[in-house]
């Protein structure tokens, strides 16, 4: 993956974000060096602000559909309320491991709970409503997990969707790979969405927030 930001001003950005403790240090270290794939983990500038998201929404239930390592989980969960909880779906058993491993020498290990398995199977297999739900899994699959997502959305919910930018080949007519072409659809089906609103914001490689539309939650503006 690469940043769409230029990299002096994410390099800046970093600088003037407040760093990760020493475990997601540790964390990130041993994911770069075991894992592979490990751009797919959220890192320092990202993981803050999914913390910040979560600490201004105060969800009570928050969804997460790809764990990876655990950061994004253990960022989201710094965040929580009293009574909050993460719930986070991966399907590979080598990345479910590594991030119970990780979550269990965190202070947040009674509030994450890492459901192995298909995350379609895992979102109909719970009940919701979801006050808070981050997608950084499969880009196949982007449509279907919103599509399941957004009927168990809490009224005043959110949704957040990762790589949306997907290191500005979405705007790159020549690249046709099944990954940029599910990005593209994604992004074009939530944006003519009138269920929801929608803004794609350039964090690292474009992060989409997305919410209920007012026509469908009494007394929201």
């Amino acid at each position: 993956m690469t940043d769409v930001t230029d990299p002096v001003l994410e390099a800046y950005a970093l600088a003037h974000t407040t760093p990760p403790d020493d475990l997601l240090m540790a964390l990130a270290e041993e994911t770069r060096a075991t894992l592979e794939g490990p751009q797919m983990m959220v890192g320092a500038l990202e993981g803050r602000f999914l913390e910040i998201l979560v600490y201004a929404l105060r969800p009570m239930w928050v969804l997460e559909i790809g764990t990876f390592s655990g950061y994004s989980s253990i960022s989201m969960a710094a965040g929580l309320p009293p009574g909050g909880r993460v719930t986070t779906c991966e399907l590979n058993p080598v990345h479910v491991a590594a991030a119970r491993a990780h979550i269990a020498r965190s202070p947040f290990a009674d509030r994450i709970e890492v459901i192995e398995g298909a995350a379609l199977d895992s979102i109909d297999a719970l009940g919701g409503p979801f006050d808070f739900v981050f997608i950084d899994a499969d880009k196949t699959n982007y449509l279907a997990y919103y599509e399941a997502i957004l009927p168990k959305l809490a009224p005043h919910g959110l949704i957040a969707a990762d790589n949306t930018l997907w290191s500005g080949r979405v705007v790159d007519d020549t690249d046709q790979s099944d990954d940029t072409r599910a990005i593209r659809a994604f992004n074009d089906a939530v944006v003519r969405d009138p269920r929801v609103v929608c803004v794609q914001a350039t964090v690292r490689d474009g992060v989409t927030l997305i919410r209920p539309a007012p026509s469908t939650v009494s007394g929201v503006g």
